[in-house]
C-alpha cells in the first residue's frame, strides 16, 4: 500500500497546483514506466553478442576454405562471411526454391543436426570443374543427378570436417555428413517456429560467385550457447601459439623427400657423337679429377663436395654450403 498523506501535505500540493508550480501532466509522464515490445513468436534467443562470436567462428572457416578447396577444384577460392542473423526456421525454409543444395550435418556430440545450404550455380561449377571443365555453372536450372550429387558429396564431405577446427575454443566437435537434399520439404529438422541463426558467406569459386547459409539452431547450440561470446572464445583458445605452428611445419618439412644430384661435369658433344657412343668409350669433362663437384638440391645448388665412395656405393663429402648471397 502506498504512503498516506497527511493533511498538511495535502494542503500544500494543492497549493502548488493551484499556484502553477507543479504539473499534472509531467507528474503522470514520470509515473509511466517504459515499456519494451516483445515479439513472443520470435523471442530473442540469440542475442547480439552470440551471432558476433559466429561471424568470428566462420572467418576461420572461411580461411580454412580458401586455403583447402583449390586442392581438389584447382581453382582460386574467395570466401567472405556477410552477415549473421536469427530467424525463425521457417522463414528460413521458405526462403528456399527448388531445387536446392542442403547438406544435413550431424553436429555430434551436440544435439541436433545443422544445414549448410549452397547456391545450386556453385553446385553445377562443382561438378563441372570435378569432370574436368573450366568450371562452368549451368545456363538453365534443372535437377541434380545420382552422379552429380555424389561427386558434390565428396567436396561437401570435405566442408564439413573443416569446420572441426574453427569450433575447438567452443566445443570439441564430431560433425559428419548425413546426407544431401535437392528438396527443402524433406529437410525438416526442427520445427517451424524454432530460431536459428544463419551466417551467411560469399563464395567465389573462380568466376561463379554464389552464397553458402549456415543453419545453426538454437536447441542445437544451446548446451554451449554460454560459450559463444568473444571474451570466451579468446581467453580459451587453444594454447598454440607461433612456435608450435612453427615447430609443426618443421617437423613437417623435415619427412619431406626432395632429390639430390652430383654434377661430375659437363661436355659439349655432337650428335653423330653421341648416336655412336659405345660401351668404353671416353668423354671430357670440364673438370679435373681433384675438382670439387657441384650438390643440387631440386635446382638449387646448394653444396660443393668432392667425390669418393661408402662401401660398394658411390657417395660424396660436402666441403661447403652455398649462400644465396654467394650464387
Amino acid at each position: 500500500m502506498g504512503d498516506v498523506l497527511s493533511q498538511n501535505e495535502i494542503d500544500s500540493l494543492l497549493a502548488a497546483l493551484s499556484a502553477g508550480e507543479l504539473d499534472v501532466e509531467e507528474i503522470k509522464e514520470k509515473d509511466e514506466k517504459q515499456v519494451k515490445n516483445y515479439d513472443f513468436a520470435r523471442p530473442s534467443k540469440f542475442s547480439k553478442e552470440h551471432l558476433r562470436t559466429l561471424e568470428i567462428i566462420f572467418e576461420h572457416y572461411g580461411r580454412l576454405l580458401s586455403t583447402n578447396l583449390p586442392v581438389y577444384l584447382r581453382k582460386n577460392v574467395q570466401v567472405e562471411v556477410v552477415n549473421s542473423e536469427a530467424v525463425t526456421y521457417s522463414e528460413f525454409s521458405n526462403a528456399l526454391s527448388n531445387p536446392v543444395l542442403l547438406a544435413i550435418v550431424n553436429f555430434a556430440p551436440l544435439q541436433g543436426n545443422i544445414i549448410i545450404e549452397t547456391a545450386t550455380n556453385l553446385g553445377y561449377a562443382i561438378v563441372d570443374r570435378m569432370l574436368g571443365g573450366r568450371g562452368d555453372p549451368l545456363d538453365k536450372v534443372r535437377e541434380f543427378s545420382e552422379i552429380e550429387l555424389l561427386i558434390i558429396e565428396r567436396i561437401m564431405i570435405v566442408c564439413v570436417n573443416l569446420l572441426r577446427e574453427p569450433w575447438q575454443n567452443v566445443a570439441d566437435i564430431l560433425p559428419r555428413l548425413e546426407r544431401i537434399e535437392t528438396n527443402s520439404q524433406y529437410a525438416q529438422i526442427i520445427s517451424p517456429s524454432e530460431m536459428i541463426g544463419i551466417v551467411t558467406i560469399h563464395l567465389k569459386i573462380g568466376d561463379v560467385e554464389g552464397l553458402m547459409n549456415i543453419c545453426l539452431p538454437y536447441m542445437t547450440l544451446e548446451d554451449v550457447i554460454d560459450k559463444l561470446n568473444t571474451k570466451y572464445w579468446y581467453t580459451n583458445m587453444t594454447a598454440r601459439d607461433d612456435t608450435d605452428y612453427a615447430r609443426a611445419i618443421e617437423s613437417l618439412i623435415q619427412r619431406v623427400q626432395i632429390p639430390v644430384k652430383a654434377v661430375l661435369g659437363c661436355s659439349m658433344i655432337s650428335v653423330s657423337d653421341f648416336a655412336t657412343l659405345q660401351l668404353g668409350d671416353i668423354i671430357q669433362l670440364d673438370r679435373r679429377v681433384d675438382d670439387e663437384l657441384d650438390i643440387y638440391v631440386g635446382n638449387i645448388r646448394k653444396f660443393t663436395a668432392l667425390p669418393g665412395s661408402t662401401g660398394e656405393d658411390y657417395a660424396v663429402r660436402v666441403t661447403s654450403v652455398i649462400r644465396e648471397e654467394q650464387e
